[in-house]
């Protein structure tokens, strides 16, 4: 019977340093796979909703069947690690994730396909969480901030190249095939693991029972938080029963399920990682970059879309060099994370982040396209200092036994800082453009010289292109009340881009909270052969 060392043993003799790094290779590849289908998938929606003949309500589900799985997942990842072993469980998260891909690729109907979906989110909600407590259990701390790093460089392949290639393979193919892409990256890095993975020199202790109520109160709280958050702005928040009921069984079920882990001999989730202090400001500090990396994400995809009125693929390359800044950061910061201490970089990177942010608080409806790119590329610039020396401090203090639950944690939270942040901002979007509006009506008056000088030119313009006087007249009344509309709405955007400002200047006092090195309380050794 061929077993995972006689493979290794049938392979080339590698050092156990080309061996660190060829597994490093393949918690990358199944972590760009994760990232980039999400990043395809968006762009494919209105595609597969014609192909489907689905509704636009209806064809949401795709993808936000696909988070809340994710969310659901995410906190199990340290229990699902000690139940299986990290090996096993990774290849069980990358099999489900590809077989999954092929059955969304091949579905004839829209509930096959969100079957599919939730499958996928399954799978591929701990294959991030599981890539970083491979690389923190396989490295020694003076290169963990180094493999983070370039973990990372691949892992923002998915983001830059996402949005594009989704566009090219949908109208060139098929939606369809965006799934297909998962499949050859799949198996390359399945190939990797099983020669090279070992299980880590300090597993989790093994689990004995199973907590099913504690499984069941999670999959209730999160994901009903999780589908709330996601369907909220759309069913008009609390003035609806159903988003009323969800958020009344989320918070009820997450309430039931902290009593149950707190007291529970085995738990699902061991919230003891979060009495250090270190983690857990960690924790709140990475929740906060989801809030706002996700939440400024969707407020200048709705800004280009709407205002400027780009296309998609326009507003694509618009969106890319947020990517292309954060690989140089990371790669900035692959070699300065062990050289200087981790909070100033942190710290750099947060007011680099405010500063973006600022700059997009000061756009307007007449920015042009190079203007708006530069605030992104700036973005990702200060998300790439943020990102490694924040996981590298928030998890080195973490037991190599519990690092899968650490893991699991602060990607979860960042995910639902994420939904929080989509949810908060837009709604404080409308809600801001109602007030802007009313306010900008209130002045928009014929008895208003600027306003009787706009109507007449916009009236003397549609006459000359053969409108008659009546139809000129209510033309040129439309035009005006779409340009006050367009003005409220980026007045709005410049409140919301001004909060996420400030959200990131206080940001700065919370990373010095944080101890100053992140060294482990028990020396690691390198994982064994596989």
């Amino acid at each position: 019977m061929t077993t995972p060392a006689s493979v290794a043993l049938a392979l080339p003799r590698v050092s156990e340093a080309a061996r660190r790094w060829l597994t490093t290779l393949a918690v990358m590849l199944v972590a760009t796979m994760q990232i980039l289908d999400t990043t395809v998938t968006n762009v494919a929606l209105s595609h597969m909703q014609g192909s489907l003949s689905a509704s636009v309500d209806e064809i949401t589900w795709v993808f936000t069947s696909f988070l809340a799985a994710n969310a659901v997942v995410l906190p199990a990842t340290g229990w699902l690690t000690a139940l299986l072993g990290q090996r096993r469980f990774f290849f069980a998260a990358t099999l489900t994730f590809i077989g999954s891909s092929l059955l969304a690729g091949v579905a004839p109907s829209l509930e096959v396909l969100v079957a599919a979906r939730i499958f996928q989110g399954i799978g591929g909600g701990p294959l991030i969480p599981l890539a970083q407590a491979i690389l923190m259990a396989i490295f020694p701390p003076r290169e963990r901030g180094t493999a983070m790093a370039i973990w990372g460089l691949g892992v923002m392949f998915g983001p830059i190249v996402g949005p594009a290639l989704g566009g090219w393979i949908t109208d060139n193919y098929s939606w369809r095939w965006i799934f297909y892409l998962n499949l050859p990256i799949g198996v390359v890095a399945l190939a990797l693991a099983w020669a090279f993975l070992g299980e880590p020199s300090e597993p989790p202790p093994a689990i004995r029972r199973v907590d099913g109520l504690g499984l069941a109160l999670m999959v209730v709280g999160v994901g009903a938080i999780q589908v709330a958050l996601d369907r909220g702005n759309r069913l008009d928040w609390f003035d609806s029963p159903t988003i009323r009921t969800l958020v009344a069984l989320g918070v009820g079920g997450l309430l039931a399920f902290l009593v149950r882990e707190l007291t529970a001999a085995e738990p699902i989730v061991d919230l003891r990682v979060l009495a250090d202090r270190t983690f857990a400001i960690g924790t709140v500090l990475i929740t906060l970059v989801g809030f706002g990396l996700y939440s400024s994400l969707v407020l200048l995809t709705f800004y280009l879309e709407h205002l400027l009125r780009y296309d998609a693929l326009t507003t694509g390359w618009v969106l890319a060099p947020g990517g292309l800044g954060a690989v140089i950061s990371l790669a900035v910061a692959g070699r300065l994370v062990n050289r200087v201490d981790p909070r100033w970089l942190v710290s750099v990177g947060a007011a680099i982040i405010a500063y973006s942010l600022w700059l997009m608080a000061s756009l307007s409806l007449a920015a042009d396209f190079w203007s708006v790119l530069w605030t992104r590329f700036v973005q990702g610039l200060g998300m790439g200092l943020v990102f490694v020396p924040l996981t590298t401090m928030s998890l080195g203090v973490v037991p190599a036994a519990r690092m899968a639950t650490a893991t699991g944690i602060f990607n979860v939270v960042r995910n639902l800082g994420g939904s929080v942040g989509i949810a908060v901002l837009t709604t404080y979007l409308a809600r801001r453009t109602q007030t802007h509006q009313a306010a900008l009506v209130g002045r928009v008056t014929v008895w208003d010289p600027a306003t009787a000088e706009r109507l007449g030119l916009l009236e003397r313009a549609y006459a000359a292109a053969g409108a008659d006087p009546f139809t000129a007249r209510l033309q040129a009344l439309q035009r005006l009340y779409d340009d006050v509309q367009r003005q409220a709405a980026m007045k709005a955007f410049i409140d919301d881009f001004w909060a996420l400002t400030l959200l990131f200047v206080l940001f700065v006092p919370l990373v010095w909270c944080m101890a100053r090195a992140a060294e482990p309380g028990v020396a690691r050794e390198p994982v064994a052969p596989a």
